[in-house]
């Protein structure tokens, strides 16, 4: 096993960093690319791997196509071969095995799609057979609740189905800032659609040419807004980042406010600065989940009582990342406390008194990156350090580049 061993930083901060581009906007865009007839050119797409391999599969001839763990990708291409290439079979890693499929293709299924569970049902890997009879009707139905991606699949297949689309969110809508992206950019290669409460139409029309340059990641840029809350004097420019941006989790910006980071645009990026923190922090993740990792270390480390909610989809994420937070703030002396769909983060002992910090990541890039930054405070090692390549490849030698020293060893 490899790990990685960050100093304790004894500098301040003052850096420029350029971040990787938005996987989040580079997948949704490759398949718009891959859906319209007409030209679509695509700058500054994300090197993140499971944005190579989006890139990869949509190029690739052949019939079986394994995304490995990325699970945007399964989700994306389970629309997009339905539509566009029938017969083929999505499989993944044992993890992307155990990660729910059954909501997005009971959707399709409403279409008139065709998709056989080869293994266990709800799950990949499937077998993708069309619409062998055609749409067989418009309106589909889905919960609002579980993850946007099903519904950001469903959506951009729509222009190109004969009947258009007409998707009825229910309940409760989570990551809704992820749906109006995938508008945003379908949007921005001619399509039109009407959002009125929880119904979505779009109706069959197609999509147009255009060039497109993919922002920075704004996930990505959590990590340097805690990195900042956490040092004791810095200054850090992230390049790129648009004000307004596209994605939901710019929310990092508002959170941050709360937690001692103010944010400065101009028309390179983003420049963070230090500010004095609140006394607590209460905030609903339904709408940046990816965002939660990174506050609550953020918390822990700052002594800052934290209640949060909108938590659920977490469970099915890379790894379950509420139960892999609760394990490793557990090493902090802090605790996560669930009752009734809310948690509350209870800090423990001061993170400078702590020596011979471990963390797991559990396969999971952003449990890397979301304890990364408590190397302002202490020294620490973290297991797997390359799981990061799953969406910000250049992370650890950015992280050097800011005056965090570190050094990749074996177990």
């Amino acid at each position: 096993m490899k790990q990685i061993k960050l100093q304790k930083l004894d500098q301040p901060i003052r850096s420029a960093i350029r971040l990787a581009s938005s996987k989040s906007e580079s997948n949704r865009a490759l398949i718009i690319q891959a859906l319209a007839k007409e030209n679509i050119v695509l700058q500054n797409l994300s090197e993140a791997r499971d944005t190579q391999t989006m890139m990869r599969l949509l190029k690739s001839q052949d019939k079986e196509l394994d995304v490995l763990d990325a699970g945007t990708t399964m989700r994306f291409l389970l629309a997009y071969c339905t539509v566009a290439r029938p017969g083929s079979t999505l499989k993944g890693t044992p993890r992307m095995h155990q990660r729910p499929v059954k909501l997005l293709v009971d959707a399709l299924s409403q279409l008139g799609a065709k998709v056989k569970y080869i293994e266990n049902e709800g799950f990949p890997p499937v077998l993708l057979e069309g619409l062998p009879e055609g749409q067989q009707q418009a309106t589909v139905s889905i919960r609002g609740d579980v993850s946007s991606q099903y519904i950001s699949a469903l959506l951009m297949i729509a222009p190109t189905l004969p009947q258009g689309l007409k998707l009825s969110l229910e309940g409760k809508v989570g990551s809704r800032p992820y749906i109006s992206m995938t508008l945003g950019l379908m949007q921005r290669f001619g399509i039109k659609y009407r959002w009125e409460e929880n119904i979505i139409t779009v109706e069959a029309q197609a999509y147009k040419s255009g060039d497109y340059t993919i922002e920075s990641d704004w996930s990505g840029a959590s990590y340097w807004y805690s990195l900042v809350a956490l040092a004791e004097d810095a200054e850090v420019k992230l390049l790129g980042l648009r004000k307004d941006s596209l994605q939901g989790d710019i929310a990092i910006v508002e959170i941050m406010e709360k937690l001692g980071v103010v944010s400065e645009f101009d028309e390179e990026g983003v420049l963070l600065k230090k500010k004095e923190a609140a006394q607590e922090f209460h905030y609903d993740f339904s709408d940046c989940p990816d965002l939660a990792q990174t506050v609550a270390v953020t918390c822990a480390a700052k002594g800052i009582p934290c209640t949060m909610t909108g938590l659920e989809s977490l469970r099915i994420k890379e790894t379950d990342r509420i139960a892999a937070l609760r394990q490793e703030l557990n090493k902090m002396g802090a605790s996560l406390l669930e009752d009734k769909n809310t948690w509350e983060l209870k800090a423990g002992r001061n993170p400078q008194t702590i020596e011979g910090l471990q963390i797991h990541t559990y396969e999971d890039h952003r449990m890397a990156m979301a304890f990364a930054p408590l190397s302002a405070l202490m020294e620490m090692v973290i297991d797997e350090p390359d799981v990061v390549v799953k969406s910000y490849p250049g992370f650890w030698k950015d992280l050097d580049q800011a005056g965090v020293k570190s050094e990749i060893k074996d177990a």
